[in-house]
C-alpha cells in the first residue's frame, strides 16, 4: 500500500513502488552477499537484476528515455540496495555516475547514443581516479597528447568498480592543459592490474587500469558543461547509510538473542547496549536526514547540493564506522568470527571514507567554508 510521504525528504508518492520494488531485490541481494564478499566475485545477478527491473534509466530524464524520478527516491532505492549488498550499490552507483555523466555532457548524438546503450544493458565504469593524484579525480595529472582524430594517453586510473565487466568507461586526461573528458570502448591498448585485494567492499572489484597508446577520440569527447546533478555526490552518503542500517539490524539481532549465564536476560536488556544503541541511532537517523536533505537540494537544483554532499558523505561516513565497531563490541568473539554478518559489515564500513573525496578531504572543505570571512 502506497503512502503519501510525510515530508519534503521522503520520496513522493507515486515513486514509493521503486522504493518497494528495491526492498524485494534487496532481499534477493542480502542472500548471495556473504558468498560474494568471500569469493571477490562480481554481483553480476544482481546488477543484471537492477537493469531488467528498470533501475538504471529509472532517473535519466524523459527526453533521454528515463523515469526522471527524483533524487530523493535515489537515495533511499540505493540505501536499501546498500543495506543489502554494498558492494552491489557501489558498482551501480558507479556505472550510473558514468553513463549519466556521458549522457549529461555530450553533444546531443553522443548523448542519445550512450543513453540508447545504458537502455539496452551495457556496462559503464569511471575511470577517473590516478594514482598520483589521490582524491582529486576530476582534475587529472596526466597528459593526453594529440593524434590523428583525437588524443593518446599513456598512464593508470586506479579503483575502477566494475571495469572487468564494463563496455564503456568515463575516462579524462589533461588536453591543452585543461580537464577533458571522454567516453571510450576499452580495446587492447588497456590492461587490468589484478591488483584488488581489499579489505571490504571486495565484490566491487576496483582494478587499476593502464593505458599504453590508448586513442581518446575526439568524436567521444565530452562537449557540454552541465549543472544535472550526477548520481555519485548524491549516492556516497547512502552507501554509507545503508552499510550503518545493516550494521545496527545485525547487532539487534544479536543482542537479542545472546543470553546472558548469569542473569538469564539477553544481551539488549544491558544498560549500556541500549544507551550505546540509541546513540548510534540518533546519529544515522541525523545522517540520515542530512543526505535526503542533499538529495531534495539536488531535486531543486540548488548550488548548495555540492556542499552539502560533502557534509552528507563526512557525517555518513563516521556514522557508518561507529555503528560497525560498535557491533564487534556488542558481538564480542562471536562477531569476530568469519561467519559472522557483523564483522562484514565492520570491514564494509571503513570504504566509505577512503571514497573521494575521503573524510579528511571533506573536513578540509568544509572548514575552510566556515573559516573564510
Amino acid at each position: 500500500m502506497q503512502t503519501a510521504p510525510v515530508s519534503p525528504l521522503d520520496p513522493p508518492a507515486h515513486e514509493v513502488s521503486w522504493v518497494e520494488q528495491a526492498a524485494e531485490l534487496a532481499g534477493e541481494f542480502a542472500q548471495r552477499a556473504a558468498e560474494f564478499d568471500e569469493t571477490a566475485q562480481l554481483p553480476t545477478v544482481n546488477l543484471r537484476r537492477l537493469h531488467e527491473a528498470g533501475f538504471d534509466m529509472a532517473w535519466l530524464p524523459h527526453n533521454h528515455g528515463g523515469q526522471g524520478l527524483s533524487w530523493v527516491t535515489f537515495g533511499r532505492v540505493l540505501a536499501t540496495i546498500a543495506s543489502a549488498c554494498p558492494s552491489t550499490a557501489t558498482i551501480w552507483l558507479m556505472h550510473l555516475g558514468a553513463a549519466y555523466g556521458l549522457v549529461h555532457m555530450s553533444g546531443e548524438d553522443n548523448a542519445g547514443f550512450f543513453a540508447r546503450e545504458l537502455a539496452g544493458g551495457k556496462r559503464f565504469a569511471n575511470a577517473l581516479s590516478e594514482p598520483t593524484s589521490g582524491n582529486l579525480f576530476l582534475m587529472p595529472l596526466q597528459t593526453a597528447r594529440p593524434t590523428d582524430g583525437g588524443f593518446v594517453l599513456d598512464g593508470a586510473k586506479r579503483f575502477v568498480s566494475g571495469c572487468e565487466i564494463a563496455d564503456y568507461l568515463l575516462v579524462n586526461a589533461l588536453v591543452d592543459d585543461a580537464p577533458a573528458f571522454f567516453g571510450i570502448t576499452p580495446d587492447d591498448t588497456l590492461k587490468l592490474v589484478p591488483i584488488w585485494d581489499s579489505v571490504g567492499l571486495r565484490a566491487t572489484r576496483s582494478q587499476l587500469i593502464t593505458f599504453e597508446g590508448t586513442v581518446l577520440p575526439e568524436d567521444r569527447r565530452c562537449t557540454r558543461f552541465t549543472e544535472e546533478p550526477n548520481p555519485i555526490p548524491i549516492g556516497l552518503p547512502f552507501l554509507s547509510i545503508g552499510v550503518a542500517e545493516a550494521a545496527l539490524a545485525a547487532l539487534r539481532q544479536h543482542a537479542a538473542g545472546r543470553v546472558i549465564p548469569t542473569t538469564g536476560q539477553p544481551l539488549a536488556d544491558m544498560q549500556w547496549v541500549q544507551f550505546a544503541a540509541a546513540t548510534e541511532h540518533v546519529r544515522l537517523r541525523a545522517a540520515t536526514l542530512l543526505a535526503a536533505h542533499t538529495a531534495w537540494l539536488a531535486d531543486q537544483r540548488s548550488p548548495l547540493a555540492n556542499p552539502s554532499s560533502l557534509e552528507a558523505k563526512l557525517l555518513a561516513n563516521e556514522v557508518a564506522k561507529d555503528v560497525a565497531a560498535l557491533g564487534v563490541k556488542v558481538g564480542g568473539g562471536s562477531g569476530y568470527l568469519k561467519n559472522s554478518p557483523i564483522q562484514r559489515h565492520f570491514r564494509d564500513a571503513q570504504a566509505g571514507a577512503l571514497m573521494a573525496y575521503s573524510a579528511e578531504v571533506c573536513q578540509a572543505e568544509i572548514g575552510k567554508a566556515i573559516m573564510t570571512p
